[in-house]
């Protein structure tokens, strides 16, 4: 099984209104793995590993956001997958 891991930069509003808990469930839900957290420029950051179809299909929820969240735009990079993330968590707690 090929995995895909890309890191995701999400800009908006996505501090303050849920994003990050938004961020785990659907990985969860989507079997994926990796982290999540706020970044000190109010911006969100995402490293996701798992099959490329359902990266794919993560992000397309990512887009949506949750309905508090306003999302501007995604940038997304390739990164080498580690396999070190057991599950999807948020990190800064």
């Amino acid at each position: 099984m090929v995995t895909l891991a890309r890191c995701i930069v999400v800009y908006g509003m996505v501090q303050g209104v849920g994003f990050r808990y938004f961020v785990q469930r659907v990985g969860k839900r989507m079997g994926l793995t990796g982290d999540v957290r706020n970044l000190p420029d109010a911006t969100v950051e995402i490293v996701v590993e798992g099959l490329p179809g359902q990266v794919e299909e993560f992000i397309k929820e990512l887009r949506k956001g949750p309905s508090m969240a306003h999302i501007e735009r995604l940038d997304i990079h390739d990164i080498a997958a580690t396999g070190r993330y057991p599950t999807f968590t948020i990190e800064g707690w």
